[in-house]
């Protein structure tokens, strides 16, 4: 049985257990990170020294990285399918993926932890203003590149969706107001309707 360690208020966390649910994988979660603690216990840094979440045991095999668990968990069980076989079509998948955690992510976490994270009465403005100055014209793209095709990386459901439709549920559960962008959103309501995004997506924030 896969075991993943992390809490669900983790989106890093909340892509892996979305896959897992996809793949109708039998899984244990262990809650780790922020207040339940473990990840800087020497046997938690012995399988991921950077004492972040999550961490995935598959048996013997132990990774870390919240995308590449996606992709392995993905190519090991769903060949062809969320993961693409055609070269061109993988690498568009994984093109999104990485683009959602070098690009969309670092351009909306500020906004997340002024909003969620922070005590009341501690947030800096400036730092949402310019979060959301970031995050815009990245959404506006989104839209752009969903008026063309169903799903991220075409016609189906694939690996690329996951991580996405995290980050656009973590920016959307901000006290934030909304653009209007139609594509985006009959994509996310795809997302949500999907039975693996159950107790991901309709999570509130944290």
């Amino acid at each position: 049985m896969l075991r993943i360690w992390g809490r669900m208020s983790s989106i890093n966390v909340r892509k892996v257990v979305w896959t897992v649910q996809a793949l109708g994988l039998a899984h244990q979660r262990t809650d780790a990170g922020g207040p339940f603690g473990v990840v800087q216990t020497p046997d938690y840094l012995a399988h991921n020294p950077n004492a972040l979440v999550p961490l995935l045991e598959d048996g013997p095999f132990v990774l870390w990285e919240s995308n590449v668990i996606v992709r392995y968990l993905c190519a090991k069980h769903s060949d062809g399918h969320l993961y693409p076989n055609g070269l061109e079509a993988r690498f568009d998948a994984e093109r999104w993926m990485d683009w959602q955690q070098t690009t969309l992510n670092p351009a909306g976490r500020d906004a997340f932890v002024q909003l969620i994270r922070k005590p009341g009465g501690q947030v800096d403005a400036a730092k949402v203003e310019a979060s959301v100055a970031a995050t815009g014209p990245l959404l506006d793209m989104l839209d752009a590149h969903l008026a063309r095709r169903p799903f991220m990386a075409g016609d189906t459901l694939t690996m690329a969706d996951i991580p996405v439709a995290c980050e656009i549920h973590r920016w959307w559960g901000l006290p934030l107001p909304r653009k209007a962008r139609p594509h985006l959103e009959a994509w996310y309501r795809q997302m949500l309707a999907h039975p693996a995004s159950g107790g991901v997506l309709d999570l509130a924030l944290s």
